[in-house]
Protein backbone atom coordinates (compact mmCIF):
# COMPACT_ATOMS: atom_id res chain seq x y z
CA UNK A 1 0.00 0.00 0.00
CA UNK A 2 1.55 3.15 -0.90
CA UNK A 3 1.98 6.39 1.32
CA UNK A 4 -0.95 8.01 0.10
CA UNK A 5 -3.20 5.36 0.88
CA UNK A 6 -2.03 4.78 4.56
CA UNK A 7 -2.56 8.94 4.65
CA UNK A 8 -6.05 8.44 3.22
CA UNK A 9 -7.14 5.24 5.11
CA UNK A 10 -5.77 7.04 8.25
CA UNK A 11 -7.48 10.16 8.18
CA UNK A 12 -10.94 8.05 7.22
CA UNK A 13 -10.09 6.23 11.02
CA UNK A 14 -9.94 9.90 12.56
CA UNK A 15 -13.23 11.51 11.23
CA UNK A 16 -15.14 8.46 12.12
CA UNK A 17 -13.97 8.70 15.02
CA UNK A 18 -15.74 12.04 15.35
CA UNK A 19 -18.81 11.39 13.53
CA UNK A 20 -19.24 8.63 16.31
CA UNK A 21 -18.93 10.83 18.78
CA UNK A 22 -21.41 13.17 17.62
CA UNK A 23 -23.67 10.97 16.40
CA UNK A 24 -23.80 9.52 20.32
CA UNK A 25 -25.38 12.89 21.56
CA UNK A 26 -28.20 12.73 19.63
CA UNK A 27 -31.61 10.92 21.56
CA UNK A 28 -34.47 9.70 20.81
CA UNK A 29 -36.94 11.67 19.08
CA UNK A 30 -35.09 14.21 18.49
CA UNK A 31 -35.14 16.42 15.25
CA UNK A 32 -31.45 16.68 13.90
CA UNK A 33 -29.98 19.10 11.18
CA UNK A 34 -28.01 16.47 8.75
CA UNK A 35 -24.87 18.64 6.96
CA UNK A 36 -23.21 17.74 4.03
CA UNK A 37 -19.62 16.30 3.20
CA UNK A 38 -17.48 13.25 3.55
CA UNK A 39 -17.38 13.41 7.48
CA UNK A 40 -21.28 14.51 7.83
CA UNK A 41 -21.92 11.55 5.78
CA UNK A 42 -19.95 9.09 8.29
CA UNK A 43 -22.08 10.34 11.19
CA UNK A 44 -25.09 9.94 9.25
CA UNK A 45 -24.62 6.68 8.97
CA UNK A 46 -23.53 6.18 12.73
CA UNK A 47 -27.15 7.61 13.32
CA UNK A 48 -28.54 4.99 11.47
CA UNK A 49 -26.21 2.31 12.86
CA UNK A 50 -28.09 3.27 15.91
CA UNK A 51 -31.42 3.13 14.53
CA UNK A 52 -30.94 -0.20 13.90
CA UNK A 53 -29.37 -1.10 17.06
CA UNK A 54 -31.40 1.08 19.50
CA UNK A 55 -35.17 1.46 17.63
CA UNK A 56 -33.85 5.24 17.89
CA UNK A 57 -37.11 7.30 16.27
CA UNK A 58 -35.41 10.51 14.97
CA UNK A 59 -36.35 12.80 12.68
CA UNK A 60 -33.71 14.29 10.13
CA UNK A 61 -33.72 17.75 8.01
CA UNK A 62 -30.70 17.34 5.17
CA UNK A 63 -29.11 19.88 3.91
CA UNK A 64 -28.56 18.97 0.40
CA UNK A 65 -29.32 15.87 -1.88
CA UNK A 66 -26.40 14.15 -0.95
CA UNK A 67 -27.40 14.25 2.77
CA UNK A 68 -30.63 13.63 2.33
CA UNK A 69 -29.90 10.19 0.07
CA UNK A 70 -27.51 9.64 3.02
CA UNK A 71 -30.02 9.71 5.06
CA UNK A 72 -33.22 7.84 3.64
CA UNK A 73 -30.40 4.97 3.08
CA UNK A 74 -29.56 4.79 7.11
CA UNK A 75 -33.16 4.93 8.10
CA UNK A 76 -33.70 8.22 8.99
CA UNK A 77 -36.99 9.99 8.57
CA UNK A 78 -36.30 12.68 6.56
CA UNK A 79 -38.49 15.91 7.34
CA UNK A 80 -38.17 20.02 6.27
CA UNK A 81 -37.89 23.36 8.26
CA UNK A 82 -41.25 23.53 7.18
CA UNK A 83 -42.59 21.15 9.59
CA UNK A 84 -39.94 21.61 12.14
CA UNK A 85 -38.31 25.19 12.21
CA UNK A 86 -36.49 24.52 15.61
CA UNK A 87 -34.13 21.40 15.79
CA UNK A 88 -32.41 20.31 18.82
CA UNK A 89 -29.10 19.66 16.69
CA UNK A 90 -27.05 19.82 13.71
CA UNK A 91 -24.59 17.89 13.28
CA UNK A 92 -22.13 18.72 10.06
CA UNK A 93 -18.40 19.00 9.07
CA UNK A 94 -16.08 21.67 8.27
CA UNK A 95 -13.43 22.53 5.78
CA UNK A 96 -10.97 24.49 8.25
CA UNK A 97 -11.67 25.06 12.27
CA UNK A 98 -9.95 28.21 13.80
CA UNK A 99 -8.70 28.42 17.64
CA UNK A 100 -11.89 30.68 18.23
CA UNK A 101 -13.86 27.35 16.80
CA UNK A 102 -14.61 29.55 13.90
CA UNK A 103 -15.31 27.60 10.39
CA UNK A 104 -14.89 27.82 6.97
CA UNK A 105 -17.96 25.80 5.02
CA UNK A 106 -18.51 25.32 1.62
CA UNK A 107 -16.08 22.87 -0.42
CA UNK A 108 -19.32 21.38 -1.19
CA UNK A 109 -21.34 24.03 -2.63
CA UNK A 110 -24.13 23.31 0.34
CA UNK A 111 -22.65 26.37 3.14
CA UNK A 112 -26.53 28.18 2.57
CA UNK A 113 -28.82 25.71 3.61
CA UNK A 114 -25.93 24.57 6.13
CA UNK A 115 -26.05 27.83 7.46
CA UNK A 116 -29.34 28.02 7.89
CA UNK A 117 -29.81 24.84 9.10
CA UNK A 118 -27.23 25.19 11.89
CA UNK A 119 -29.32 28.59 12.82
CA UNK A 120 -32.45 26.67 13.60
CA UNK A 121 -30.80 24.50 15.90
CA UNK A 122 -30.30 24.64 19.90
CA UNK A 123 -26.71 23.59 19.77
CA UNK A 124 -24.13 23.74 16.40
CA UNK A 125 -22.06 20.36 16.69
CA UNK A 126 -18.82 19.99 13.90
CA UNK A 127 -17.05 16.94 13.93
CA UNK A 128 -13.97 17.03 11.71
CA UNK A 129 -10.45 15.33 11.61
CA UNK A 130 -7.34 17.06 12.79
CA UNK A 131 -5.79 18.15 9.73
CA UNK A 132 -8.96 21.03 9.99
CA UNK A 133 -7.51 22.28 12.74
CA UNK A 134 -5.44 25.89 12.09
CA UNK A 135 -4.70 28.75 13.89
CA UNK A 136 -6.64 31.40 11.92
CA UNK A 137 -8.11 30.55 8.60
CA UNK A 138 -6.52 30.94 5.64
CA UNK A 139 -8.63 29.35 2.47
CA UNK A 140 -10.45 30.50 -0.10
CA UNK A 141 -14.40 31.90 1.51
CA UNK A 142 -16.96 30.53 -0.94
CA UNK A 143 -19.52 32.32 -1.55
CA UNK A 144 -23.17 31.64 -3.28
CA UNK A 145 -23.87 34.27 -6.03
CA UNK A 146 -26.49 35.09 -8.10
CA UNK A 147 -26.01 34.42 -11.98
CA UNK A 148 -27.17 37.47 -12.64
CA UNK A 149 -24.76 39.32 -10.47
CA UNK A 150 -21.00 37.13 -10.47
CA UNK A 151 -19.44 40.35 -11.78
CA UNK A 152 -21.17 42.76 -9.54
CA UNK A 153 -20.29 40.61 -6.39
CA UNK A 154 -16.55 39.85 -7.56
CA UNK A 155 -16.23 43.86 -7.61
CA UNK A 156 -17.89 44.59 -4.41
CA UNK A 157 -15.37 41.21 -3.13
CA UNK A 158 -12.04 43.18 -4.28
CA UNK A 159 -13.47 46.38 -2.72
CA UNK A 160 -13.09 44.20 0.41
CA UNK A 161 -9.21 43.24 -0.32
CA UNK A 162 -10.31 39.58 -1.92
CA UNK A 163 -9.14 37.67 -4.75
CA UNK A 164 -12.41 36.15 -6.44
CA UNK A 165 -12.11 33.15 -8.24
CA UNK A 166 -15.43 31.60 -10.10
CA UNK A 167 -15.75 27.99 -9.47
CA UNK A 168 -15.74 25.53 -11.98
CA UNK A 169 -17.15 22.02 -11.97
CA UNK A 170 -13.77 19.50 -12.79
CA UNK A 171 -16.13 16.53 -13.20
CA UNK A 172 -18.18 17.96 -15.99
CA UNK A 173 -16.41 20.61 -17.09
CA UNK A 174 -17.75 24.24 -17.44
CA UNK A 175 -19.23 26.04 -13.86
CA UNK A 176 -19.96 24.59 -10.63
CA UNK A 177 -24.00 25.09 -9.71
CA UNK A 178 -25.66 24.89 -6.62
CA UNK A 179 -28.45 23.29 -6.20
CA UNK A 180 -29.95 26.30 -5.77
CA UNK A 181 -29.38 27.17 -9.06
CA UNK A 182 -26.22 29.55 -8.24
CA UNK A 183 -23.09 29.69 -8.33
CA UNK A 184 -19.87 30.03 -6.12
CA UNK A 185 -16.92 32.79 -5.91
CA UNK A 186 -14.23 31.28 -3.79
CA UNK A 187 -12.98 34.60 -2.60
CA UNK A 188 -9.34 34.52 -1.51
CA UNK A 189 -8.60 37.18 1.38
CA UNK A 190 -5.71 35.08 2.61
CA UNK A 191 -5.07 34.79 6.10
CA UNK A 192 -8.42 35.66 7.73
CA UNK A 193 -7.50 37.61 11.12
CA UNK A 194 -10.99 38.63 12.01
CA UNK A 195 -13.29 36.49 10.86
CA UNK A 196 -16.47 37.94 13.13
CA UNK A 197 -15.70 41.56 10.74
CA UNK A 198 -15.54 39.18 7.61
CA UNK A 199 -18.44 37.73 8.78
CA UNK A 200 -20.07 40.76 8.36
CA UNK A 201 -18.79 42.56 5.43
CA UNK A 202 -19.61 39.43 3.04
CA UNK A 203 -22.77 39.45 4.59
CA UNK A 204 -23.67 43.02 2.83
CA UNK A 205 -22.41 41.57 -0.43
CA UNK A 206 -25.08 42.50 -2.86
CA UNK A 207 -25.89 39.35 -5.26
CA UNK A 208 -24.04 36.75 -2.34
CA UNK A 209 -27.05 34.50 -1.34
CA UNK A 210 -24.72 33.33 1.49
CA UNK A 211 -21.14 32.98 2.18
CA UNK A 212 -18.79 29.93 3.91
CA UNK A 213 -17.83 31.75 7.43
CA UNK A 214 -19.80 30.16 10.29
CA UNK A 215 -19.41 31.46 13.67
CA UNK A 216 -22.17 29.92 15.51
CA UNK A 217 -20.15 26.36 16.42
CA UNK A 218 -21.42 25.12 19.90
CA UNK A 219 -18.47 22.62 19.74
CA UNK A 220 -15.93 20.31 17.50
CA UNK A 221 -15.71 17.00 17.90
CA UNK A 222 -11.71 16.57 16.61
CA UNK A 223 -10.59 13.14 15.65
CA UNK A 224 -7.18 12.17 16.21
CA UNK A 225 -4.92 9.02 16.50
CA UNK A 226 -5.52 8.47 20.30
CA UNK A 227 -9.39 9.26 20.34
CA UNK A 228 -11.63 12.37 20.12
CA UNK A 229 -10.98 15.62 21.41
CA UNK A 230 -13.66 17.74 22.46
CA UNK A 231 -13.19 21.73 22.03
CA UNK A 232 -16.26 24.34 23.28
CA UNK A 233 -16.67 27.75 22.97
Amino acid sequence: MDKGAVTRMGERKKKEKAAESVASMVKDGMVIGLGTGSTAELAIAKLGERIEKEELEILGVPTSLRSEMVAVESGIRVTSLFEHPSLDITIDGADQVDAHLNLLKGGWGSHTKEKIVSYAAKKFVICVDDGKLVDRLNKPVPLEVLTYAVKVVEAQVERLGGVPVLRRDGSRGGYFITEGGNMIIDADFGTINNPDELNIALSSIVGSVEHGIFVNASEVHVGNEDGVKILRR
